[in-house]
């Protein structure tokens, strides 16, 4: 029997830096990432990318986009809301 191990959260940040194509600022151990005013961040076993505003110290939960077995097409998912939204 061969037992596979996945963690999404290992190619998050390369995955946020392509597909929004800029340099993210790291947050809470890898698990969350600020790409301008907008936080993402992996929550529920890496299940779920919650789509946080930040304004200052406020946060603002835009969304929640579910993580399947790609982060990249979560993130690509996230954009296109974030891109209709803000």
């Amino acid at each position: 029997m061969t037992m596979r191990f996945e963690d999404p959260a290992a190619d998050f940040i390369p995955a946020v830096q392509k597909v929004f194509g800029a340099e993210p600022r790291v947050l809470d151990g890898s698990r969350a990432v600020l790409v301008g005013d907008v936080k993402l961040q992996l929550e529920a076993g890496e299940r779920e990318l919650w789509l946080i505003e930040r304004k200052g110290v406020l946060e603002h939960r835009l969304g929640m986009v579910e993580v399947h077995e790609d982060i990249e097409a979560a993130l690509r998912e996230a954009k296109e809301r974030l891109d209709v939204e803000l």
